[in-house]
C-alpha cells in the first residue's frame, strides 16, 4: 500500500528511524546487536547467550563447519573468506565474536589449549626481555617461564605481586612484560591489576601487561577495563564448564598487538579445531547460571571450614586480607577456595576420602574437585623454591561445583572425620591445633 511505512526483516514497521508494532505505536529502544563496542549492550547475562548468525538457514545452533578447506572462486585464490581452516573457519570466527563481545575486547582469539594461549603471548619476547610476575603461579605457567628462561634468554623475575611498590621496584627499561594472575593458584591472593598496569607502562611504554583471568572468567573479572593490554584463559574450565574439551583464548584491543598474535597462530597452527570452537560456544552459554551456582555453593563449603577452625583462603570471606582490592575489581569471589589443615598426611587423608570431591587437577567443572597443589598440579615447581614462595606442602584446592550444597558439606565433613582432621569432643567439633571449638559433633557431619 502506498505510503505504508516500510518494515525491517523481522516484520516491524519503521516510521522516521522509529520501530513501531502492528498499532503503529513506537516501541522502546532494543539494545545493540550481538558485537563488541557498538552502542548499549546487553547485560552479560544476556550476552553470554545471544549471539547472531548469518547461516543461510538461520539455525538456532552456529552449524560446525568441519572442513580444513574451503573453495575458491578464482585461480588466483582470492574472492573468498575462508580458504584453509588453519587460517580461519566460520565456526572458530563465530566464537571469537562471541568472546570479544563478552570480553570487552576488539578481538578474541581461540587457540587449542590455555597453555597454548600463554605460548602464543610469549612468542612476543625476545632474547633479554625480562619478564615480571608472581611468586605463586599456576605449575604450568612456571613450568613454561623456567623453560624460556633456560632456553630462550629471558629473564624472569618472580616477585609478590600482591604488592605493587615490588613490583614498581622490580619493573624497569628492559621489562617486555608483566605477566599476572588474580586470584592467584593456589594460594588464593589478590593483585591489584590497576596499578600494576599503570607501574609498567610508566617503565616501559611498550611493555605488555597480561592478566590470566581464568580463575575468575568475564563473568567476573575484566582486566582489559583494567589497564591490561591481554587477557587469557583456559577454554577449558569455566568457559566450557564440563572438561570435555581443552581450549585457549586471547583477547586484546590494540589491533597491531592482536594481528601479532594471529600470525602466530596461523603460522603455527595452533587455532582451535571446529568442533571443540562449537563445544566452547555451548559451553559459554551456561556460563552465568554455572557460575551463580558454583559461587554460592563455594561460599558455603568456605563458610564451614572457616567455622571449624581450619585456615580457608577465599575472597568471598570477610577474613581475607585483600577481601576489598578483590571487589574493588571483581564482581564475584569465584569457585575456588584453598585451606591448611597443618599436617600434609591429615591432608591426603581427606583427598584421599572424599567421595563427591574428584580428586583432579583443574577446575572450573561443573562436578566438584579436590587436590593438593603441591603433588598435583604445582608439582612441576620443586620443593625448594615451593618453600621459599610459602607455599604450604599440606594445602588443599577445592573447585566447588553445582551439586547440592548440603551433599558437598555432608561429604566434607565424613571426610575430615575419616582422616582425623578434626577432634570430636563432648562439646564440639574442631580442627586439629585450633584453640576454636564449634559446632555440636553430631551435627557437623550433616551441616
Amino acid at each position: 500500500m502506498s505510503g505504508s511505512p516500510p518494515e525491517d526483516s523481522r516484520g516491524k514497521a519503521f516510521a522516521g528511524g522509529k520501530v513501531l508494532d502492528i498499532d503503529g505505536h513506537n516501541l522502546p529502544p532494543s539494545p545493540a546487536p550481538s558485537t563488541p563496542r557498538n552502542g548499549r549492550k546487553y547485560n552479560l547475562m544476556t550476552e553470554l547467550v545471544y549471539t547472531e548468525s548469518t547461516d543461510q538457514y538461520n539455525a538456532s545452533s552456529v552449524p560446525i563447519y568441519q572442513s580444513a578447506t574451503f573453495k575458491q572462486d578464482s585461480a588466483s585464490g582470492g574472492g573468498q573468506e575462508y580458504d584453509y581452516t588453519r587460517s580461519g573457519n566460520p565456526t572458530r570466527t563465530h566464537l571469537e565474536r562471541h568472546l570479544a563481545k563478552i570480553m570487552n575486547a576488539n578481538r578474541a582469539l581461540a587457540v587449542s589449549s590455555g597453555m597454548g594461549a600463554l605460548d602464543v603471548i610469549t612468542r612476543l619476547l625476545r632474547p633479554g626481555d625480562e619478564v615480571v610476575t608472581g611468586d605463586d603461579l599456576y605449575g604450568g605457567t612456571n613450568r613454561l617461564l623456567k623453560y624460556l628462561s633456560t632456553h630462550g634468554g629471558i629473564v624472569v623475575h618472580h616477585v609478590d605481586t600482591t604488592n605493587p611498590e615490588t613490583v614498581q621496584a622490580a619493573v624497569n627499561n628492559k621489562t617486555a612484560m608483566v605477566l599476572l594472575e588474580t586470584p592467584t593458584n593456589p594460594l588464593i591472593k589478590i593483585v591489584d591489576i590497576s596499578t600494576i598496569a599503570a607501574a609498567a607502562h610508566a617503565a616501559n611504554p611498550t611493555a605488555v601487561v597480561a592478566v590470566d583471568n581464568t580463575m575468575l572468567s568475564p563473568m567476573l573479572l575484566n582486566p582489559l577495563d583494567l589497564g591490561a593490554d591481554i587477557v587469557y584463559e583456559s577454554g577449558t574450565k569455566y568457559l566450557s564448564g564440563h572438561h570435555d574439551l581443552m581450549a585457549g583464548v586471547i583477547a586484546i584491543n590494540d589491533t597491531a598487538l592482536g594481528e601479532k598474535l594471529f600470525f602466530t597462530i596461523n603460522a603455527s597452527g595452533c587455532g582451535l579445531s571446529p568442533f571443540d570452537s562449537w563445544l566452547l560456544l555451548r559451553g559459554v552459554k551456561t556460563l552465568g547460571v554455572r557460575m551463580e551456582k558454583q559461587q554460592a555453593n563455594a561460599m558455603r563449603v568456605a563458610t564451614f571450614l572457616e567455622s571449624h577452625g581450619f585456615k580457608v583462603r577465599y575472597p568471598g570471606l570477610k577474613s581475607h586480607p585483600q577481601y576489598d582490592l578483590h571487589w574493588s575489581m571483581a564482581r564475584g569471589a569465584g569457585a575456588v577456595l584453598a585451606f591448611e589443615t597443618g599436617d600434609v598426611h591429615v591432608s591426603e587423608r581427606i583427598v584421599e576420602s572424599a567421595r563427591l570431591w574428584a580428586i583432579s587437577v583443574s577446575f572450573g567443572c561443573v562436578n566438584s574437585l579436590i587436590s593438593m597443589p603441591c603433588r598435583m598440579s604445582h608439582a612441576s615447581i620443586d620443593e625448594k623454591t615451593r618453600r621459599e614462595r610459602n607455599m604450604p606442602e599440606d594445602i588443599i584446592r577445592l573447585c566447588v561445583g553445582i551439586e547440592d550444597a548440603d551433599d558437598l558439606v555432608d561429604d566434607l565433613s565424613r571426610a575430615l572425620v575419616q582422616a582425623g582432621a578434626v577432634n570430636i569432643t563432648t562439646d564440639g567439633f574442631r580442627a586439629l591445633g585450633s584453640g576454636n571449638t564449634v559446632g555440636d559433633a553430631s551435627s557437623s557431619e550433616s551441616s
